[in-house]
């Protein structure tokens, strides 16, 4: 059984506990950091080491770390790698990771897949087992659809996102006409209270393309008789 640590940040990374937990079988622990952190952390170790993280939760199989601090991220990556987490994901992107090659190297010496993402519902067929083994419940939205006089009867969510706001969608789509029902997802899933970055070409717009993308081909396998 996959056991997961998750870093919060005040209300960052707190839904996805909850959906772990609503969920998965997966294991899951948490540590908690203040939601506000100085500008600049000039030697990330000494302050890394005040936080008092949890043991268990940076040695996790998969550690899920919304530090969303250019400083201190590297310092937790590279005590989870050294603690044999076998992966770690960082949402938020780049901006919020630190140095790209700082994460390069510690993955190099200890073995340990690093991702990136800007949005957790892009997460999918990766390849490090831990990461896909994630996936096969959160990440890339995957449906299944049953249709009844031309609108959807009812949404099993195969694969939601972290957030949980595929879940959400797929209850909100019921009695939705099948031809309405794509464009309804992307809506559903932005009105959700996410929070992937809005006012930009990705964040919350990719998430919503995604959602559609997802019924639209659970639509489709179901007047092809696949599912």
């Amino acid at each position: 059984m996959l056991s997961i640590g998750v870093i919060t940040r005040g209300k960052y990374g707190r839904r996805l506990l909850d959906t772990i937990t609503r969920r998965t079988e997966f294991t899951v622990s948490s540590a908690d950091i203040p939601p506000t952190l100085p500008d600049f952390i000039d030697d990330p170790a000494p302050f890394v080491d005040n936080l008092d993280l949890d043991p268990k939760v940076l040695s996790s199989d998969l550690l899920i770390n919304y530090s969303l601090n250019p400083d201190i991220t590297p310092e937790i990556v590279e005590r989870a790698a050294s603690a044999r987490a076998k992966a770690v994901i960082i949402p938020g992107g780049w901006a919020r990771a630190g140095d790209p090659e700082k994460m390069k190297e510690i993955s190099m010496q200890y073995g340990t897949r690093i991702l990136v993402e800007d949005i957790c519902c892009e997460i999918g067929d990766d390849t490090d087992p831990t990461i896909n083994e994630f996936a096969t419940v959160l990440g890339r939205p995957g449906l299944e659809v049953q249709v009844r006089d031309s609108k959807i009867r009812n949404v099993k969510v195969i694969c939601g996102a972290p957030c949980g706001s595929t879940w959400w969608m797929a209850e909100h789509l019921k009695g939705v006409p099948v031809s309405e029902a794509p464009a309804w997802a992307g809506l559903l899933v932005q009105q959700y209270p996410c929070r992937a970055v809005r006012g930009t070409m990705g964040g919350i717009h990719l998430s919503a393309e995604l959602h559609k993308q997802a019924v639209e081909d659970a639509t489709r396998k179901h007047h092809s008789g696949v599912n």
